[in-house]
């Protein structure tokens, strides 16, 4: 009988419930073509790969990384409660030990979703990693996290809610945002005052294939990995950089996301994007898991399969290469870089403004940061945040490694939150682990 040599657990949950619209490419057949494809290959009859039933994430585990506004059940259906659990039931699986790793293969996916959540945006509504990771930080005590997004789209939703983070390095290979929605994840987006360098973008150019994206990994990712030494690898596994997906420009193929899956020995994957939903997921995430379970992948192939017809050129080598060099020399220095964003402190504090669109649901954000500087942990944040829909609230959130003056001044920011002009005043105080909302009544 064939046996893994990691043991490993899968999740599936296709989501028959949900989809923005039947004929949209993020619908259940994305998951169920794979799911027969893993029945047919007998993937289940291997020692040591293990499917688990999702378990559904609590309003508390949601409100550990999100304001939900107004709250959770009106940015949420039981789809994203499931979703979420399945990449939480994975990471249950690994961190006691069941299994070395796990791959949730779950929908609808999370990595556009940010800290503030007013609608879905990029087919997100909740970050189900970062549901997962918070829960795993407050249950078993993980300490230093790196995620590693490998979806086309860069996980502007991941960046933004560890930006302020020092404990958790978010590194994002993705399609060059001049040429694909989102439009950002660019090479100087590298994390905020008290966390400067652990954000790292890695925008590739259009029609990179197999040879640069692992040469990406090899020579950029996995050296700053061994530098960072985290205790926890997450791969948010986005499988749209295939060379027949509909809506992007890359030139992956099945076997290179195995060999980078293979490199990269993620303790966790979570599935995120990926269109093609007959020509690449079954054969993607069959040579995900057999790479997962430490098994023969060599054999995996497209039926469509040209390796000349996705060659990359000699131009977009080079780009990958200077890219490469950026990244690097970023992760050089980020202590030096830090130091240049504190200076900018105005007061020991820290603020940008942004507007952020709601491209699913048609919402726009005007959103006020302020997060103090602090040498000595991740710094408390305060967000004004007010949408089209006619919501304002103030959010404030205390990191998990809060030092005393952190505590005090978000707790003070929460106090004193007035009537006019907030609608509600939010506190996530990591270092309780304790929600608190209030709703204020508007002069």
């Amino acid at each position: 009988m064939l046996q893994a040599k990691r043991t490993t657990g899968l999740v599936f949950f296709p989501a028959f419930d949900w989809a923005i619209d039947p004929t949209h490419p993020e619908r259940e057949e994305r998951l169920l073509y794979t799911q027969d494809q893993v029945l047919e290959e007998g993937i289940f009859d291997i020692e040591g790969i293990t499917e688990y039933k999702p378990d559904l994430v609590t309003i508390n585990d949601v409100n550990r990384i999100h304001f939900c506004v107004p709250d959770c059940w009106h940015v949420m259906t039981e789809s994203h409660f499931i979703s979420a659990g399945g990449a939480k039931t994975i990471g249950m699986a690994v961190l006691e030990k069941k299994v070395e790793c796990g791959f949730a293969l779950v929908r609808p996916p999370g990595h556009h979703a940010m800290r503030v959540v007013h609608g879905a945006r990029g087919f997100c509504n909740v970050n189900i990693e970062a549901i997962m990771i918070e829960f795993l930080r407050a249950a078993y005590g993980v300490g230093k996290v790196a995620i590693v997004d490998t979806d086309c789209h860069h996980g502007d939703g991941t960046q933004d809610i560890y930006w302020h983070d020092p404990n958790t390095l978010f590194i994002s290979l993705h399609q060059d945002g001049r040429t694909l929605y989102p439009g950002s994840g660019f090479t100087n987006e590298a994390g905020g005052p008290n966390a400067a360098g652990t954000t790292l973008n890695i925008p590739l150019p259009p029609y990179t294939s197999d040879e640069g994206f692992l040469y990406t990994i090899e020579n950029v990712v996995l050296p700053i990995l061994d530098d960072f030494k985290p205790d926890l690898i997450i791969n948010s596994a986005g499988q749209d950089n295939h060379y027949s997906d509909p809506i992007t420009n890359m030139n992956f193929s099945a076997k290179g996301y195995a060999e980078l899956t293979s490199l990269l020995k993620a303790d966790i994957a979570v599935l995120e994007g990926g269109y093609s939903i007959e020509g690449a997921l079954p054969y993607v995430n069959t040579g995900i898991i057999l790479a997962m379970a430490g098994l023969d992948y060599s054999k995996i192939r497209e039926p469509d399969f040209d390796p000349e017809k996705i060659r990359q050129s000699p131009q977009v080598t080079a780009q990958i290469k200077e890219v490469g060099k950026a990244v690097l020399e970023t992760w050089r220095n980020r202590e030096q870089l830090s130091e240049q964003l504190q200076k900018t402190a105005k007061n020991g504090f820290v603020e940008r403004i942004r507007r952020i669109y709601y491209d699913t649901d048609g919402i726009t954000e005007l959103q006020r940061e302020k997060i103090q500087v602090c040498k000595d942990c991740g710094g408390a944040i305060r967000i004004d945040t007010s949408a089209d829909t006619g919501s304002h609230v103030l959010a404030v959130h205390i990191p998990i490694d809060a030092c005393d003056r952190c505590i005090e001044q978000g707790q003070q920011w929460y106090e004193e939150a007035g009537s006019d002009p907030y609608q509600k005043a939010y506190l996530q105080n990591r270092t309780k682990d304790k929600f608190y909302e209030k709703t204020l009544i508007n002069r």
